[in-house]
């Protein structure tokens, strides 16, 4: 079975989601992080794997769920850090980030019985899911993080290296507001979506 990767920071005031402020404040900044979260690692605990992890940039909270084990990110850009994440993997592993609160256990059952490596592209041209079956930290290092053609470059890597890729759906990250609403509406019974109706009502929105 696969290992499930999850990427996050502690969800602490000034270090998560900073694009949202304003209008939010960066307290409710982090409780809209917090709540992202906390789906992710609900739907992650909710999909059948071998092993969850959580490659954790800062302190675990209340808000972590039973069942993962819990490993620093290491030092670095974050090319670094993913590489470091897949390196801990001794079989097939599918890693994603803290900012698609509208992921589903359906979406990350993956099988590699037919393919190398799973990609999922983000709206903003980067990549919100990879998956590989035999996890090779070499092919994310180098990669530029955080533009627009990150996920290009990402997924060129990837065929460049002779791997059967197979695509997954094509997801919104969360960065600023309209993308927090876009992705609301998209999981309106999420965490997410009711943190994020209930400051949006406290601001005004």
């Amino acid at each position: 079975m696969t290992t499930l990767l999850v990427i996050a920071k502690e969800p602490r005031p000034g270090r998560v989601k900073t694009r949202l402020t304003p209008p939010f404040t960066p307290r409710e900044a982090a409780t809209l992080a917090e709540a992202a979260l906390v789906d992710t690692l609900r739907t992650v605990a909710a999909t059948p794997a071998r092993r969850r992890v959580l490659v954790l940039d800062g302190a675990p909270g209340p808000w972590l769920p039973p069942g993962f084990d819990v490993v620093p990110q290491c030092a670095g850009g974050l090319d670094e850090r993913l590489a470091a994440a897949f390196a801990g993997c001794d079989g097939p592993a599918l890693l994603i980030g803290m900012d698609t609160p509208q992921v589903t256990p359906t979406l990350l059952t993956v099988d590699f019985a037919d393919c190398d490596a799973y990609f999922g592209p983000a709206e903003d041209g980067g990549f919100w899911a990879l998956g590989l079956a035999h996890p090779d930290p070499e092919l994310l290092r180098g990669v530029p993080m955080s533009t627009p053609t990150t996920g290009a470059v990402q997924r060129e890597r990837l065929a460049a290296a002779g791997l059967r890729v197979r695509e997954l759906p094509r997801l919104r990250d969360v960065d600023t507001v309209g993308d927090a609403e876009a992705v609301a509406a998209a999981a309106p019974g999420s965490r997410f979506a009711a943190a994020l109706e209930r400051l949006g009502a406290a601001v005004g929105r």
